[in-house]
């Protein structure tokens, strides 16, 4: 791994967008640096091509994982070796920078991470990215294919992402087994409820989270309805049924002490992490890329807690949803274009790639053939593992045809935005009648799209 020098920060942040990063980003909002990095060069890296190429990222780890992958895609390739310089740089700046160079066609990099939440943004009218469908297709049967749907636009793909990012329930089961609770017996929301109930009487402490600052809870619970916070014209629905219920049910929840709100306003924050580890919540629903938080900031924990399929309202519905995501893509002004597009499909879909995203960084991988390759899935040496009661992947393949999507639309920004900084707090703080809670947020969002 080559050396990574700090630079200055290079411009202000605008604090608007960072929040759409609230209820999609997953790829690391607390590994986001918020300094500039770059990998130094080495003359053994040097592109077969002579070009000098640049990337850039908002998450330290990505960088860290790309460098990786070059020097055994430079090592595979020597005919197509590439020359890559590694920049992270603070969220909101990359994303607003990109815009404009993107938009001027001058300073943008040769490949770059674009966020989920901001991806819409960069498929606007021609987009000045590169198709990567040439690429893609060797893998197009084998990837979960909603992971891919993401980062498309009129029949052609433009990025590739870390992770599936499902949905699950974690549980502490030390805790849960001291209350005389068996997780395994969560099979719905009104379980669920019962359980937190139970738990609350046995203990005085805290079940479940009420989520205020991001809406993972309720994207999970809208996709398992079939719903989305927009329709199919894209147009935002916040005060659907769909919606409603969700929001009545995790309501309810907090009302008979099954759920309440943690300290950060959302699990995956130094606040809320502090709190799970010192025992106070014993239950998180988040995404499979929640995994690397136990590991990073809560180490004590290993052994305790078990990775299941999350609750739903009625049996047979979806138990999942994908969310977070960041696409990797080609911009429309890079340099060496086909062997950059080969190496990101490389790094991103292959079996040497998902093997260093699941080793490296503990994301599902969007490749499902390595699901059930038990040299990676049962590696009793692997981080990931050993620290899990149960193996992450036999959850995964449990839910493997029950992952659904919520869409990113051009609309989520702002849907999230409102969500997050003012219509759950109104209703788990200020226990605000929910249907006219989400009336306003619909008509808010409406105004702001004018």
């Amino acid at each position: 791994m080559k050396k990574v020098k700090i630079l200055k920060k290079i411009l202000t942040t605008f604090v608007t967008t960072s929040l759409a990063a609230s209820m999609l980003i997953g790829c690391g909002s607390n590994n986001a640096t918020s300094n500039t990095s770059e990998s130094g060069k080495d003359s053994s890296t040097a592109s077969a091509s002579g070009d000098q190429l640049e990337m850039w990222t908002f998450v330290d780890m990505h960088a860290q994982f790309f460098q990786k992958m070059l020097d055994k895609w430079n090592t595979k390739n020597p005919d197509k070796k590439l020359d890559i310089k590694f920049t992270v740089l603070p969220y909101d700046d990359m994303h607003n920078k990109l815009q404009s160079a993107l938009l001027s066609g001058q300073g943008a990099p040769d490949m770059v991470d674009i966020e989920l939440g901001k991806f819409p943004n960069f498929l606007k009218g021609e987009p000045q990215l590169e198709p990567l469908d040439d690429v893609y297709a060797p893998y197009k049967d084998k990837v979960v294919q909603s992971r891919v749907a993401l980062y498309s636009k009129d029949n052609h793909v433009y990025g590739f992402d870390y992770h599936v990012g499902a949905t699950v329930a974690y549980y502490n089961t030390e805790l849960l087994e001291k209350a005389g609770i068996d997780y395994k017996s969560i099979v719905t929301w009104d379980d669920f409820k019962k359980a937190g109930e139970k738990y609350y009487a046995a203990t005085g402490k805290n079940f479940g989270t009420a989520d205020t600052s991001a809406a993972w809870q309720t994207s999970l619970m809208l996709a398992e309805q079939k719903s989305d916070y927009t329709d199919a014209s894209g147009k935002p629905q916040l005060n659907s049924p769909q919606m409603v219920k969700a929001l009545t049910t995790l309501r309810d929840m907090q009302d008979a002490h099954a759920i309440a709100t943690i300290p950060g306003g959302q699990p995956d924050t130094t606040d809320a992490e502090g709190s799970i580890n010192n025992g106070d919540y014993a239950v998180v629903i988040k995404a499979m890329w929640y995994m690397s938080r136990f590991l990073q900031y809560m180490p004590d924990q290993a052994g305790k807690w078990a990775i299941a399929p999350a609750p739903v309202f009625e049996k047979g519905q979806p138990r999942s949803v994908g969310l977070g995501g960041t696409g990797t893509v080609v911009t429309k002004t890079a340099k060496n274009k086909q062997n950059l597009k080969e190496f990101i499909a490389y790094a991103k879909l292959s079996e040497d790639g998902e093997t260093a995203i699941w080793d490296d960084l503990g994301f599902d991988p969007i490749n499902t053939e390595l699901w059930n390759k038990k040299e990676l899935t049962q590696n009793k040496d692997n981080k990931f593992v050993k620290y899990f009661k149960t193996n992450p992947f036999d959850t995964l393949n449990e839910i493997k045809n029950e992952i659904s999507l919520i869409k990113s639309t051009e609309a989520s920004p702002n849907i999230n935005n409102v969500l997050c900084t003012v219509t759950l707090n109104s209703i788990f703080e200020d226990k605000k009648d929910i249907k006219q809670a989400l009336d306003e947020a619909q008509q808010q969002v409406e105004n702001e799209l004018k």
